[in-house]
């Protein structure tokens, strides 16, 4: 291309500005070879002045060539006063090269909105690209701002239920732990008026039975929940394992006590609990869809606690109050059916937790004949064996089947691999602000499904790993892709 001081020789990058005519000369002759490797045989034929062969994929379109040999849309729009690229569009096959740069450009002028719009700009700019939608949709698919904007978060088929949640063990054997809250309470009384702080609550579920236990704290630290961990196990005994979060205090806790766990080295841990054979389990950060067994048991809390405030009201709240109300939700949500309540009425018992927690029903009366001390005991020790016995019976027979279902992801999806590009999600930021990284390590569940990944991210020019769900991940390119 000819230059502002002379002709450019050979292959370079040119800076010289283009001329419209230059720019057209260049559209026409490449327009006109993309159409001849893809339409020879249909240019022969309306050269010759013949049909097109009915396999031909332009014999609706009533091709004719212009005086540029470029094939456009014949018509019926002959007469309308239209200009030539609105009337006999320029005709492009979707399967060249040109036509996915077209596309692009388009889709970019339209500022990356979605089929609708790029195809009318593209139609608007004279260009007839044959297959156009399947075109389009398939380039922005790929197209990485709309992955960035729009995309969806990477979601797995949902993993089988850990073996604590079906096994047949004594209560609070196997404990999932959250903390919710804060509640404001008052503290003291003082001339000038009433101190308040605030008090969170620690609740325990037996991963098995679905019984809870609720503590209050004064706080978030590790020791005040390590004084209520404590307190349970002096209620219940000690727990074989622990499931959690990856809070701050569940953590420091862990560390303080020394337990076992299996998201850190062995180095890391010894002693305390881990003589009773205690294991800590910690969720990945930000993954509070993998702790619905508590998550869920929170929210029954919250509700029935609302419920009570109403009563009581939170003027008069106080640390005693708050503590006998917790005892009272705990108490309420154990005694929840764990199954449809039978209207059978040969089958009066129902099966919740606290059935096995007390050992008492409503339907069982106090017996009325004499006892001797020797038959009291061995009744007693019956009836509780009975009382057992029926409980796990039926929670075999009628409350694990229920667990068989899957009732969302349910279908197997491609797993993410080391070296993809990916959008972190980041709830304190705006979605085209989410910081892009890069998967350093794919980490299989037990069913060799990925649901967990390392991925790195570069913020403030500081190179940083994050454990994460890949319902937080937004996959931009995949390295297959980048390999091509």
């Amino acid at each position: 291309m000819r230059g502002t001081t002379g002709s450019c020789n050979g292959w370079h990058h040119c800076t010289v500005p283009r001329t419209e005519d230059e720019l057209s000369r260049a559209r026409k002759s490449i327009f006109r070879c993309v159409q001849q490797a893809a339409y020879a045989s249909e240019i022969k034929a309306i050269n010759k002045g013949e049909d097109l062969p009915r396999v031909s994929t332009l014999r609706k379109l009533n091709p004719r060539m212009d005086k540029d040999d470029l094939l456009r849309i014949g018509g019926r729009l002959g007469n309308a006063k239209l200009d030539e690229n609105e009337r006999n569009p320029l005709i492009i096959p979707s399967q060249s090269h040109i036509a996915i740069l077209l596309v692009r450009h388009y889709h970019e002028k339209v500022k990356n909105q979605g089929r609708h719009f790029t195809e009318g700009a593209i139609r608007s700019a004279g260009l007839w690209i044959v297959g156009a939608k399947r075109c389009i949709a398939s380039t922005i698919h790929k197209c990485i701002r709309c992955r960035k904007l729009r995309g969806k978060q990477e979601e797995q088929k949902i993993a089988d239920l850990p073996a604590d949640r079906l096994s047949v063990e004594p209560p609070f054997t196997s404990v999932g732990i959250d903390v919710f809250g804060p509640w404001t309470v008052i503290s003291r009384r003082t001339r000038g008026g009433l101190a308040n702080s605030k008090r969170w609550a620690v609740l325990f579920t037996c991963m098995s039975t679905r019984a809870v236990h609720i503590e209050v704290i004064e706080s978030m630290d590790s020791s005040s929940f390590i004084n209520a961990l404590r307190r349970f196990f002096a209620i219940t005994g000690p727990a074989k394992q622990l499931r959690s979060d990856c809070g701050t205090n569940f953590i420091g806790a862990c560390k303080e006590l020394k337990i076992n766990t299996e998201n850190v080295e062995d180095d890391s841990v010894r002693k305390y609990l881990s003589d009773q054979g205690c294991t800590w389990i910690f969720n990945p950060p930000h993954s509070s869809h993998m702790g619905g067994a508590w998550e869920r048991m929170i929210g029954i809390a919250r509700r029935i606690l609302d419920s009570m405030l109403c009563d009581v009201g939170s003027t008069r709240l106080s640390h005693e109050v708050l503590t006998t109300l917790m005892a009272e939700v705990s108490a309420i949500i154990n005694s929840r059916p764990l199954i449809p309540v039978s209207t059978d009425p040969e089958s009066p018992f129902i099966l919740t937790p606290a059935t096995l927690l007390t050992q008492k029903t409503d339907v069982l009366t106090a017996p009325t004949e004499e006892a001797s001390t020797a038959d009291l005991y061995r009744r007693q020790w019956r009836q509780v064996q009975i009382f057992a016995n029926t409980f796990w019976r039926r929670w075999k027979n009628e409350y694990l089947t229920t667990l068989q279902v899957r009732n969302k992801w349910q279908s197997n999806r491609p797993d993410i691999q080391e070296g993809d590009l990916v959008l972190l999600k980041d709830n304190q930021a705006k979605r085209n602000e989410w910081p892009m990284g890069r998967i350093l390590k794919s980490i299989p569940s037990a069913d060799g499904k990925v649901r967990k990944v390392e991925v790195m991210i570069a913020k403030q020019g500081v190179a940083r790993t994050f454990i994460r769900p890949i319902v937080e991940i937004v996959i931009l390119l995949c390295r297959k892709d980048m390999d091509k």
